[in-house]
């Protein structure tokens, strides 16, 4: 009998453990995960950046925990020696209507209490002379990291304190009781007294799973990147990224520099034919299904037809995509777009068809379950694993 078993090797299951253990070093504790290894899924195929919270709503969850997590990341990685950059972050605006929006995003940064610069088109080719823009805002605390790396190293100190992982052991089935929660799983049958699921893009599946309703489905976007040649690793000083569209759920196509002196291009944001769908080629039946007869997933689909429609076909065409970041970087060419791997993003989807914005949880009497936590959840890890501590000292009274 464990006192708690956490389900998920990826950073926010890993962190959630090693914060539960250092609260209580005498309890023993489980990770499970079904690969392996930790970090295979969203923590391993992000684009490593470490976010300061430009975007987000004043006061939600992602602002808040977004700016804590940013000085978390950093305190753990001076901690465990793990390399990163705080090289800052550009975004810019490349026509009027964009640098009218830039306003908008100027008011937001400031309400999340952010340290950030107006530069005007002077300043900003000053900064960066490869990018093309009329304006931008720069914010210096965006920077870079490995977080599988930081995932491998919260795993570490878990097992340091004690605790045990389990991985290829994917869960088949959960059954929660009136004093203990037993996780079936290909490696076998384990009890706690108490369960934290982390599991991504199979949060509403593992919900389910409990007998519980969860009130949202995850709909899998794949991001492609293109990484550029070793000639351009110097093209940028900063990561750069567009001025977004409000009316449009993601960031736009960005250049990123990666904590392994290479740079990348994207993501776009295209459906995946399944949960764990990183090549074009993969298709689920069942998961292909299961989006394509969810009435808020239809809603979305249906409200986003025309801008997806375009990411698909800038998928298939290299053209088109490259076309997106010639918008402020022209000097790149379409052999400059080499192969990189693309992630897959566990966006919930609600049943009146929206995209579920900030981070979400559910709850049962022995159980606390991550629903929704799309970016920045990896910059916000170490936060998001401190708030699930608190709801489970909670449910025990602590």
């Amino acid at each position: 009998m464990y006192d708690f078993i956490i389900i998920g090797g990826g950073i926010l299951g890993m962190s959630t453990a090693m914060q539960l253990k250092q609260a209580y070093p005498d309890r023993r504790m489980l990770v499970v995960e079904k690969e392996a290894g930790a970090a295979r899924h969203q923590t391993g195929h992000n684009s490593g950046v470490i976010h300061a919270g430009v975007y987000y709503t004043p006061g939600s969850l992602k602002a808040r925990f977004c700016l804590a997590g940013n000085r978390a990341t950093r305190e753990f990685c001076d901690a465990h020696d793990i390399a990163y950059d705080i090289c800052g972050k550009l975004l810019v605006a490349t026509n009027a209507l964009e640098r009218q929006r830039m306003k908008a995003l100027w008011e937001r940064t400031a309400a999340n209490g952010l340290e950030r610069e107006w530069l005007e088109a002077e300043a900003l080719a000053e900064r960066e002379p490869n990018i093309t823009g009329i304006g931008g805002i720069f914010v210096p605390s965006s920077g870079i990291v490995n977080f599988a790396a930081v995932t491998r190293a919260m795993a570490a100190e878990f097992e340091r304190m004690g605790g045990e992982i389990r991985y290829g052991a994917e869960v088949t089935a959960l059954e929660e009781r009136r004093r203990e929660v037993v996780v079936t799983t290909g490696a076998g049958e384990f009890t706690g007294r108490y369960l934290v699921t982390c599991s991504g893009l199979m949060a509403d599946r593992v919900v389910r799973m409990l007998g519980q309703d969860p009130g949202f489905t995850i709909c899998p976007f794949r991001g492609e990147y293109y990484r550029l040649p070793a000639r351009h690793n110097d093209i940028v000083n900063h990561l750069i990224y567009p001025i977004p569209d409000p009316a449009m759920p993601f960031l736009g196509v960005h250049l990123t520099r990666m904590i392994d002196g290479s740079v990348t291009v994207g993501p776009n944001a295209v459906l995946a034919f399944k949960r764990e769908g990183y090549r074009k080629r993969d298709v689920s039946p069942r998961d292909l299904a299961q989006m394509l007869t969810d009435p808020g997933i239809l809603k979305v689909l249906g409200r986003n037809l025309r801008p997806g429609l375009a990411e698909m076909k800038n998928s298939l065409h290299k053209r088109g995509y490259l076309e997106l970041v010639r918008k402020y970087c022209p000097s790149l060419a379409l052999d400059d777009l080499g192969d990189y791997p693309a992630g897959v993003r566990a966006q919930a989807v609600s049943r009146d068809g929206r995209l579920v914005d900030d981070f979400l949880f559910v709850n049962t009497p022995r159980t606390v379950n991550v629903g929704n936590a799309p970016s920045p959840a990896a910059t916000s890890a170490i936060p998001i694993g401190a708030h699930i501590v608190e709801r489970v000292k909670q449910q025990l009274g602590d």
